[in-house]
């Protein structure tokens, strides 16, 4: 017989949310502890605010095949896979844009365009190359780095559920912000219901039996700056090196969180006209693009 037990902690700046069912409350403490220490150990490597990330060193050696561990390797691998799959609308390397765009925030002014200019020549999928082979990643040159804000998220929680699964625990729930990710569906119910605000019937019903797989959602309602009388969302176009002006949010069910935390901020990129190109080109996924 399991019961419900809920655990909260504020991981990768945002509360992260650990909802299962355990046999005892000893199990579920043991369970919760120890994904929440596996989320914490992901962040300390793929956190572009923390100066003693793997990630922040890997930028430090630009120009130099540095070797990298399996889960930098592979949310970088994964994230290269979406740019292209996506046509550039997400992309690992828009941190120097990325980096503009948080000073506009503060200040309330539009960066300059030679600053966007000399920031958007760093940035491309193109500027990255991956051995999987010898694990190392290599950064074009000095400048070229990576923000991972739109997928890391996604595949620490499926990591938080994997370490769940391997304390014994299969029916479990982590989210934080706007990313969800979940395991086996709870006693007596084929599935975790997740409410959406979304037109489209299918894809709410989907949502609302969601089991062992994730929810994304992306858009400007959270972090923006009105400059000029528009609103620049933090999501930034990669191909334009403006934040994204659309009031586009874009949801995502997918197998893989990361996979649904990238195409969700991709959506926001190119909302509907664009996503009917390259939706596609990733079998079994639900999307739902809303005003």
């Amino acid at each position: 017989m399991t019961a419900p037990y809920e655990f909260t902690q504020v991981h990768m700046g945002l509360p992260v949310r650990i909802a299962l069912y355990a046999t005892s409350e000893s199990e579920a403490r043991t369970a919760a502890r120890l994904s929440f220490e596996r989320i914490a150990a992901l962040d300390r490597i793929m956190s572009d605010y923390r100066t003693d990330s793997e990630l922040r060193q890997l930028e430090a050696r630009a120009g130099k095949p540095v070797v990298v561990s399996r889960d930098l390797l592979a949310v970088v691998q994964r994230a290269v896979e979406i740019s292209r799959a996506t046509d550039g609308a997400f992309d690992p390397t828009v941190a120097p844009l990325v980096a503009l765009w948080r000073e506009a925030r503060r200040t309330g002014r539009m960066p300059p365009r030679e600053a966007l200019d000399r920031a958007g020549a760093l940035v491309g999928s193109h500027r990255l190359e991956l051995d999987t082979v010898r694990s190392t990643i290599r950064l074009e040159r000095p400048g070229v780095r990576l923000d991972l804000g739109g997928i890391a998220k996604g595949y620490i929680l499926q990591e938080a559920l994997a370490t769940l699964r391997s304390a014994g625990v299969t029916r479990a729930l982590a989210e934080s912000g706007g990313d969800i990710v979940v395991g086996d569906a709870p006693p007596g119910r084929n599935g975790w219901t997740i409410d959406v605000s979304c037109d489209d019937a299918a894809f709410r019903a989907l949502a609302s039996r969601l089991a062992n797989s994730a929810l994304s959602t992306s858009g400007p309602t959270m972090q923006f700056v009105e400059i000029d009388g528009v609103r620049h969302s933090h999501v930034i176009d990669p191909r334009t090196g403006l934040g994204v002006t659309s009031p586009i949010v874009a949801h995502v069910i997918a197998s893989d969180a990361a996979t649904a935390d990238a195409l969700a901020t991709a959506l926001t990129v190119v909302g509907h006209h664009g996503a009917t190109t390259f939706v596609g080109r990733f079998p079994g996924v639900a999307t739902c693009l809303t005003h």
